[in-house]
């Protein structure tokens, strides 16, 4: 009997006997070399499974690419959160080609009752500011520029990070809604970087803006997207700064000394949310691991 055959055999026991953890090590132990993104075993203390992805919304073969990959990951990992960090909608933000650049894409995750959580990129508010995709059902904005909504012990906080935003008031709102906050976690998203090896570069602005709330109220994470490619900073005063703007195209970038890890690979982010870390992982297209990284809650 060849080896397949006996691997076969083995693995096909251990499920008839109800042995389904046992199997998936004896899996995941097979596998490991190819670095697979594969089903994980269940996790008694998991808080909360998502996924982010940012500059989808071409309606072309990279965009496609990445949700056959989130789909397949969700097959395996189920979640039901995306955070979609901007430019939702190439080239101009026209609503009507929602249905080529969003739903048909995503259509599969969309039947199982993903929900995606978006916010405004520098493409979406070239037709009526963006108006038309803050009404939009589909993502979940209702009508707000800048939004906060919670998971478990999870606190998200959507900005409109645009140049014609209304920073002054967003700014008041953010801090009253990050010092109110009882949440463990807080993660705040918005498309354009602070901290970025890309394209564009960092934003000094941003850093002397930003930088100083997320330290004051405990921000573990900052999720973005505009350059397109992955980039994760070590924490940074507490937060770690996470680009994932590969959804549908990409760009190149460099490394710079807070990198942790940075590719132009189309891909996407996911996360795994425990009581006193996060575990975090970039899938390419081809469905391998590139990347992984802990983000530990301070004082647990």
């Amino acid at each position: 009997m060849n080896l397949k055959r006996r691997q076969f055999l083995f693995l096909s026991s251990l499920s008839a006997f109800g042995s389904g953890l046992l199997a998936w090590k004896f899996a995941h132990k097979y596998y490991q070399n190819t670095d697979l993104a594969i089903a994980s075993p269940p996790k008694k203390d998991l808080l909360l499974r998502f996924v982010s992805v940012a500059d989808t919304g071409t309606g072309a073969k990279g965009q496609y690419a990445v949700a056959k990959a989130m789909t397949l990951y969700h097959k395996q990992n189920p979640y039901d959160l995306v955070v979609l960090a901007g430019d939702n909608i190439y080239n101009n933000g026209e609503i009507e080609k929602v249905n080529a650049v969003f739903e048909r894409p995503y259509q599969d995750l969309l039947k199982q009752g993903v929900k995606f959580q978006a916010c405004l990129g520098n493409h979406d508010i070239r037709t009526d500011n963006g108006d038309p995709q803050v009404r939009y059902p589909g993502f979940n904005m209702n009508g707000r520029r800048y939004y906060t909504f919670r998971r478990d012990r999870v606190q998200f906080f959507a900005l409109d990070t645009n140049n014609n935003a209304d920073w002054q008031n967003q700014l008041t709102w953010l801090e009253k809604e990050l010092s109110s906050s009882n949440a463990p976690w807080k993660i705040v998203f918005g498309h354009h970087p602070i901290y970025s090896s890309g394209v564009y570069g960092s934003n000094q602005a941003f850093i002397k803006t930003f930088t100083p709330l997320f330290k004051k109220y405990g921000v573990q994470l900052y999720i973005n997207g505009h350059e397109h490619s992955y980039e994760r900073t070590r924490a940074i005063d507490g937060t770690t700064y996470l680009i994932c703007g590969a959804g549908a195209g990409n760009r190149p970038v460099g490394r710079s000394k807070w990198t942790e890890y940075s590719t132009s690979d189309l891909s996407f982010a996911t996360y795994e949310v425990y009581p006193d870390r996060i575990e975090l992982n970039a899938i390419a297209t081809n469905n391998r691991v590139f990347d992984r990284g802990i983000i530990r809650r301070l004082g647990v």
